[in-house]
């Protein structure tokens, strides 16, 4: 397996049409645990989508993984990517069961920062806001906190 980025116990890598059961399956199980603050694909068809959507430009999804299981522990989307002057995107992340909890998610968010700060060239992963999205008949707060890569460099 190729992992873009690893601590050891956790890594992290881009999701394939071959993850589709076990994703799925992650997803169902954890519906409670995201209710009513997500959505995760749950079935074939939403799953394809959020392939599409990720392999969209201003997209990037990432697996996180339990290395020693190669178990798919969570996931992350970077979504709203701009480059040119402002090199900045929106961060969203999930747990799944039974991963959650662990520290595999923190563990993940952190390698997503380390890679969208490096190899994407980003500058700038955005936080909070109030109101922000309507969510199971009603407007939800969404955090979107603000954290910048140290010494970017210049944009071309």
């Amino acid at each position: 397996m190729r992992y873009l980025r690893s601590d050891g116990r956790v890594a992290i890598r881009r999701p394939r049409p071959a993850d589709e059961a076990e994703f799925v399956a992650a997803a169902r199980r954890s519906r409670d645990l995201h209710h009513p603050w997500l959505s995760a694909p749950d079935d074939a068809q939403r799953y394809a989508a959020y392939l599409r959507r990720m392999r969209a430009r201003d997209s990037s999804g990432f697996l996180f993984c339990d290395r020693a299981t190669g178990q798919i522990a969570g996931y992350a989307n970077i979504s709203g990517i701009v480059l040119g002057a402002l090199r900045g995107g929106y961060l969203g992340y999930a747990a799944f069961r039974p991963y959650a909890g662990t520290g595999h998610a923190s563990a993940g968010v952190r390698l997503v920062i380390e890679y969208a700060f490096g190899p994407l060239g980003l500058h700038r992963l955005e936080g909070f806001s109030p109101d922000y999205l309507f969510i199971d008949g009603a407007w939800r707060d969404h955090e979107r906190w603000a954290i910048t890569a140290p010494a970017a460099p210049a944009p071309d």
